[in-house]
């Protein structure tokens, strides 16, 4: 197997039926937590470019001369939206120092509000998926996992007492 099609499907995640995107989401979970636990923020943030930039290689290579530009194996998308959709999470852990499962209502919320707004597309979400390139592919996934974001840490401030 080449290591391009590692990448894109997430060690075959991808390949799981039916709700590929959900269980790319799903995945997302178990190592956004292992990097929270082993670097705080300083890793997670890097470890979102990285992985970025692997799944704008490995989609484009995936991709390359074939019709369907996002086919629903390639999940590594879905993985990088979900830790984007996390960074309010990730940033409560940075400030508290709680541990990370202490903050569990954040990343159901987080999971959820992901899958939200990768399923609906509202907006610029809908219009990056309709580019038709590997960009688009990665795109509408990180736009999706900062709006996802924005209502997760706006939950976080209802339910803290800060917004009230």
């Amino acid at each position: 197997m080449r290591l391009s099609h590692l990448v894109a499907t997430v060690c075959g995640i991808g390949h799981l039926r039916p709700a590929s995107g959900t269980w790319g989401s799903l995945a997302a979970l178990p190592l956004a937590y292992l990097l929270i636990v082993a670097g705080g923020l300083w890793l997670f943030l890097p470890a979102i470019v990285a992985a970025y930039a692997a799944g704008l290689w490995a989609t484009r290579v995936e991709t390359a001369g074939k019709a369907n530009h996002d086919p629903s194996e390639i999940v590594i998308d879905e993985v990088v939206g979900q830790w984007i959709a996390l960074l309010p999470i990730v940033l409560g852990v940075q400030m508290t120092g709680a541990a990370p499962e202490r903050l569990w209502p954040g990343w159901i919320g987080a999971f959820l509000m992901f899958r939200l707004f990768d399923i609906w597309k509202p907006g610029p979400i809908g219009r990056a998926d309709r580019r038709n390139d590997f960009h688009g592919v990665m795109l509408d996934d990180v736009l999706a996992g900062v709006a996802a974001a924005v209502v997760t840490a706006l939950a976080a401030a209802i339910a803290h007492g800060v917004l009230m």
